[in-house]
């Protein structure tokens, strides 16, 4: 009976060594097997480092800074130069600077500091107040506003017959010098009428009766000529040009300071038709 029970915790002692032995074990591996994983964190690090410093953030910055560049904004104390060339804000030239006079004088003046030419060597800035800085952003925006606008001359079209009333002709040509002056070119046709009894230059005369309503604003871009064939006549009016406007102003002048001279008709009359 003793021997039975002593073998039987022998067997048992066995078994609970082995289980240790296991769990031992596989605690080792499982710690093996993370090692890799803890390593492979610092490498994601350095990813993430790398691309902070990548080719396309450099080009949006770039982008960003010229930006910057082109607005006319104060700086405040951000002088990237170490000497520039300082204008006053009455406009004096102050001569070369270290970048630390000038942010010395800003502070003894209560100024701010704008851009006025980068480009120049050394880069050009200019002291001003706040209300100059104001006024010359007003001053850049309506300019931008009354500028020429780039794009094509755009082309209005108009079209009524040949027994059009006077009133009707007198409220079309109105409508034809406001598109004039707002520099659009103007295609008009004229529908010749049914009525036999009607003159044959009648269409021509109508052309004439509009263009005479805007002396020195337009003239032809080209000429009447037959359309439809023959049922109708058609023209396209243009502003004129400023050196076109120019000689019309002189043939005016020239004509009213001459009174003997009686070919000052023929002489406007062919600045508005060439």
């Amino acid at each position: 009976m003793a021997a039975l029970f002593l073998k039987t915790l022998i067997l048992q002692t066995i078994k609970t060594e082995n289980s240790c032995i296991r769990r031992c074990i596989g605690a080792y591996s499982v710690q093996k097997t993370q090692l890799p994983l803890a390593a492979s964190a610092p490498r994601l690090s350095y990813l993430m480092h790398a691309k902070a410093f990548s080719t396309e953030d450099t080009q949006d910055e770039r982008k960003t800074r010229k930006k910057n560049d082109t607005a006319f904004s104060n700086i405040g104390r951000k002088i990237s130069e170490r000497i520039i060339r300082v204008l006053d804000e009455k406009g004096s030239d102050l001569g070369n600077m270290h970048r630390a006079a000038v942010i010395r004088l800003m502070d003894e003046r209560d100024l701010r500091l704008v851009k006025r030419n980068t480009s120049a060597e050394p880069p050009e800035y200019q002291l001003m107040t706040g209300t100059q800085i104001h006024e010359e952003r007003l001053r850049l925006r309506e300019r931008e506003k009354a500028g020429p606008k780039a794009g094509p001359t755009l082309t209005k079209e108009l079209t009524f017959s040949s027994n059009i009333g006077q009133h009707d002709l007198d409220t079309k040509s109105k409508q034809i010098q406001q598109w004039i002056e707002k520099k659009y070119k103007v295609q008009i046709t004229v529908k010749k009428g049914k009525n036999a009894e009607e003159p044959e230059n009648k269409v021509e005369e109508i052309f004439t009766q509009i263009l005479q309503t805007m002396p020195g604003i337009a003239t032809f871009s080209s000429s009447p000529q037959p359309v439809k064939g023959g049922k109708a006549v058609m023209c396209v009016l243009r502003p004129l040009s400023k050196k076109e406007a120019i000689a019309y102003r002189e043939t005016q002048g020239t004509r009213k300071g001459d009174p003997l001279n009686k070919n000052g008709n023929d002489r406007e009359s062919d600045v508005l038709h060439q």
